[in-house]
């Protein structure tokens, strides 16, 4: 029985893991919905509903959030600022005022930029899209105003939603039930006087890469200056199942206008989530990360990390990619990329976040010459852990977007050649030899 348990265990853990949505680079990302009931009605209640991404480095790219919920009774939703429902339902019930959705599962959306200042509220209508915190803690938020009728107008008779959803923009999300919570407090413009919501409830939303897609959504290759081979993604890193692709030069791009209309789909903001169509490789990877081991100097060391994007439906605005090595503790200089360190546990500071310049290179265009960034890293030397043998110099894990990236194998990393010495041991070489020779000369004279 016992071999029995112990495999119970650990499939119970497995499936827990994926549940829970853990994140060990971010253990505490999450992205809270908060509603405030900020006054009554003669039916129901008036609340402002705040979605907080408190993830460090997954942000919510367009086509934007959608949230949906369930109804504990047979509430409405008379009208909305800030966002809207995608079907208004069958309100036929009603006479004379027609509510803006009657259904008991209402999905709702973002505004888009650009509505009437009278449909707004503060922070909305960026068409869902919603920053990273570590990236952009004041964009890192999105809300709307709901004015909801049939419902209950006192803090005891009022029925919280329940059965939330949250696509950011696609799957991933699972939301845990509402929980009320002490009221929200509100400092005043001039910061004199706190007020409070009349009630406040908060749901919790966790992310899995398991849930949101079968493979992976990246893939990182490798280089280094000391070694010629070019450690390239694992053939069909991200799967190569019913995808779609095209060479880079193939006519169907030019017949069909792909690079044109993905550009104005992203303009437009669709909320229709085009399916990728891929530039054919090996990996079959919407992106590639590619690290590559540049220069060794006599403290510092530098290292090229280059992003590629291989779809030609997809850019990929305010984009984020995490790198974990234990010399990003060290970090001298950011070329071309903005940084800042990601501390999950205390001390240990072994993970980076890069990003890219705003109005520079924040945005990896779609498939095609001008589709990927790049920047160079240096770094300080600590002699008592650097070395460039056994794949120390790369990543030990990378992070596009939120998702982690397919890594090449261990045993596939360029290798140090066996004529190589360490730094110090060529130094020391060195040294012994000028004495060596120093001493001859003296002997000869």
């Amino acid at each position: 029985m016992e071999p029995r348990c112990s495999l119970l265990v650990l499939a119970l853990a497995a499936m827990l893991s994926v549940a829970v949505a853990y994140d060990p680079l971010d253990p505490n990302g999450n992205i809270t919905i908060k509603w405030d009931i900020m006054s009554w009605t003669p039916d129901g209640y008036v609340a402002v509903v705040t979605i907080n991404n408190f993830q460090m480095y997954r942000q919510i790219m367009a086509p934007g959030w959608t949230v949906g919920w369930t109804w504990a009774k047979r509430e409405v939703i008379w009208s909305m600022l800030g966002a809207q429902a995608t079907e208004q339902g069958d309100c036929s019930r009603f006479k004379a005022n027609i509510p803006h959705c009657c259904k008991r599962t209402p999905t709702v959306v973002d505004l888009l930029p650009g509505v009437p200042y009278n449909q707004q509220i503060a922070n909305c209508c960026r068409g869902g899209v919603i920053s990273a915190y570590g990236q952009d803690p004041a964009a890192a938020v999105s809300a709307f105003q709901v004015s909801v009728g049939q419902a209950g107008t006192t803090n005891r008779t009022v029925k919280v939603p329940k059965n939330f959803t949250l696509l950011g923009p696609g799957p991933g999300y699972t939301c845990g039930p509402a929980k009320v919570v002490p009221s929200t407090v509100f400092l005043t413009p001039d910061r004199r006087r706190k007020t409070q919501a009349l009630m406040t409830w908060n749901v919790t939303c966790t992310y899995s890469q398991h849930l949101a897609s079968k493979y992976p959504s990246c893939c990182v290759s490798f280089s280094s200056f000391y070694n010629d081979t070019i450690v390239p993604c694992a053939k069909c890193a991200c799967g190569c199942e019913h995808k779609t692709c095209v060479q880079g030069d193939s006519k169907r791009l030019a017949v069909t206008g792909k690079h044109e209309h993905a550009h104005a789909a992203a303009a437009r903001g669709h909320r229709d989530k085009e399916a990728p169509l891929l530039q054919c490789t090996t990996h079959m990877c919407p992106v590639r990360v590619h690290w590559h081991v540049k220069l060794n100097y006599k403290e510092y060391w530098r290292a090229k990390i280059a992003i590629t994007n291989f779809n030609y439906h997809m850019n990929y605005t305010q984009w984020t990619l995490v790198a974990q090595h234990p010399n990003l503790d060290n970090i001298t200089e950011v070329f071309s990329f903005d940084y800042k360190p990601v501390v999950a546990y205390g001390s240990i500071n072994d993970t980076a976040m890069f990003y890219g310049l705003k109005y520079f290179n924040d945005h990896l265009m779609q498939a095609g010459p001008y589709g990927n960034v790049q920047s160079e890293v240096l770094m300080r030397k600590d002699a008592s852990t650097f070395t460039f043998r056994q794949g120390w110099a790369f990543p030990r894990k990378v992070y596009f977007n939120g998702d982690e990236c397919q890594m090449p194998p261990p045993d596939a990393y360029p290798y140090l050649p066996n004529s190589a010495l360490p730094a110090a041991a060529a130094s020391s070489l060195g040294a012994a030899v000028a004495a060596v020779v120093v001493l001859l000369v003296m002997i000869v004279a």
